[in-house]
């Protein structure tokens, strides 16, 4: 079993409430949910009212696909919500049998 794992740090500037940052984290968890076959969730940043961090995790029985898997959405995910501001992404690779 193979695991790739991705996480994106968002900018949302122009939010001012929990309520609203988290109507925007589930809209983009459930569009890349239903468009690419990984598991997304909030990690990190979760009394931040203008920031959001992302987990992404694809798991395959092959590493190459595993890993390629999660930069296509993080691309996506980008340019098709027009308020966000990437702040970054980071890809970590492991894998076990």
């Amino acid at each position: 079993m193979h695991i790739g794992i991705a996480t994106v740090t968002l900018r949302i500037p122009e939010n001012d409430n929990l309520k609203g940052k988290r109507r925007i984290v589930h809209s983009i968890a459930s569009r890349a949910r239903s468009r690419f076959n990984v598991a997304i969730a909030e990690v990190g940043e979760n009394e931040s009212w203008q920031t959001a961090l992302l987990g992404i995790v694809c798991v395959s029985n092959d590493r190459r696909h595993a890993n390629r898997s999660l930069w296509p959405q993080v691309h996506w995910m980008m340019p098709s919500i027009a308020d966000l501001n990437r702040l970054g992404a980071h890809e970590h690779r492991s894998f076990s049998r």
